[in-house]
């Protein structure tokens, strides 16, 4: 079984983390990242990070998230690069990424009447379970004297 191949990220990631003396178990915890997550982007088995992720580790590296993924420094990276893929944390389902993707393109007129057709189509939102009502607690009443 062939190793898995290391992006020129993982490249730049590991320089960064020899300059800074930190181990990757280091970065991820500074950077709020599960333990293993550098070392899997290192070994490529895990793909390059995005938006949060991608932030953070930056930001621990002290380095710009262009010179993370391969820009000259001067140049913003690609705006998908700092979006989330909700994806990945089982949040949705690949209709709702696209759906959201294509909402996105959107100018904001479009967006708002797309929205009053979406909550047409979808019906009245469901009424919030009601929760019982305790029973009230009254004082025993004072003996008299």
């Amino acid at each position: 079984m062939a190793e898995p191949e290391i992006s020129p990220m993982a490249e730049r990631i590991e320089a960064r983390l020899e300059r800074l003396s930190l181990t990757p178990a280091a970065a991820a915890k500074k950077a709020t990242l599960p333990p293993d997550a550098i070392e899997k982007i290192l070994s490529g088995r895990a793909p390059s990070p995005r938006g949060t992720a991608l932030r953070k580790l930056a930001e621990v590296l002290e380095c710009s998230i262009s010179y993370l993924v391969g820009l000259d420094p001067d140049v913003p990276p690609p705006p998908e690069l700092l979006e989330e893929e909700q994806g990945n944390f089982g949040l949705l389902s690949g209709d709702q990424e696209a759906l959201l993707r294509a909402y996105g393109r959107l100018d904001h007129a479009s967006k708002a009447a797309l929205l009053r057709v979406a909550q047409k189509m979808a019906g009245p939102e469901p009424d919030p379970p009601v929760e019982p009502k305790r029973p009230v607690r009254r004082k025993a009443a004072s003996a008299k004297a």
